[in-house]
C-alpha cells in the first residue's frame, strides 16, 4: 500500500493512500436498515475528506513498522518531517475535537428515535463518529511509526503546475499520476 503527501489545488496537504475509497463495513442486525441509510449519506462527504479519513484507517492494517510515504521532494527532508509532524498534529486535534462535539450530539440524535421511520440522523453521527474515531486510531499509529519518506518527480511536476491554475495541464498531470501510481478519481481528491 502506497501513502502520499502531496499539496491540494488550495496548497493544503493531503494525505491519502492508493486503494480507493470504501463503503465502511459495519453490520448491525437490528440496526441494519438505519446503517445503510447512512452509508449512503456518508458516501456524500467529499471525496478528499474520505480519502484522507480512510488512509489513516488504514494505516492500523500495516504490519510493518515503516510507512511509505510518497511526496514531491520540493522541501528539503527535514522541513518535510517537521511539516508532517505538525500536519499529523493538527489533524489529531481536530478528530480530538470532532469527536466531542459528536458526542455531545449523540443523545440529541438519539432523541429523534421517536419520529417515525428509522433514525437516519443517529446512524449518520455514529457513522461519522466511527469513522472519525479510526482515523484518529491510525494518526497514532502513523506517529509511532518509522515514516520512509520517497520523492516522486510526477508529483514536484504536479506541484509546480498549482500556481499556474491551467486545467488542461493540471488534469493530464493528474492522469499521469493515477496511471503510474494506479489511483482513482484522484481529480476529487487534489483538484476540484
Amino acid at each position: 500500500m502506497k501513502f502520499f503527501f502531496v499539496l491540494d489545488f488550495r496548497e493544503k496537504f493531503r494525505f491519502f493512500s492508493s486503494e480507493p475509497i470504501q463503503n465502511i463495513q459495519v453490520k448491525f442486525t437490528r440496526l441494519e436498515k438505519i446503517w445503510i441509510e447512512a452509508k449512503k449519506r456518508l458516501m456524500l462527504l467529499p471525496k478528499r475528506i474520505l480519502a484522507q479519513e480512510q488512509a489513516f484507517a488504514r494505516v492500523l492494517k500495516l504490519q510493518e513498522d515503516s510507512v511509505e510515504i510518497f511526496h514531491s521532494g520540493r522541501l528539503d527532508e527535514k522541513r518535510l518531517k517537521i511539516k508532517f509532524f505538525l500536519f499529523l498534529q493538527k489533524q489529531r486535534t481536530k478528530h480530538v475535537l470532532f469527536l466531542a462535539g459528536e458526542a455531545v450530539l449523540l443523545p440529541v440524535s438519539g432523541l429523534m428515535a421517536f419520529l417515525p421511520g428509522p433514525n437516519v440522523f443517529f446512524g449518520v453521527l455514529a457513522l461519522i463518529m466511527y469513522t472519525h474515531w479510526q482515523a484518529f486510531r491510525g494518526l497514532n499509529a502513523i506517529g509511532r511509526k518509522k515514516h520512509q519518506f520517497m520523492t516522486s518527480q510526477i508529483l514536484a511536476e504536479w506541484e509546480e503546475a498549482l500556481p499556474s491554475r491551467e486545467e488542461k495541464k493540471v488534469a493530464a498531470i493528474l492522469e499521469k499520476i493515477e496511471n503510474i501510481y494506479h489511483l482513482k478519481d484522484l481529480d476529487k481528491i487534489l483538484f476540484r
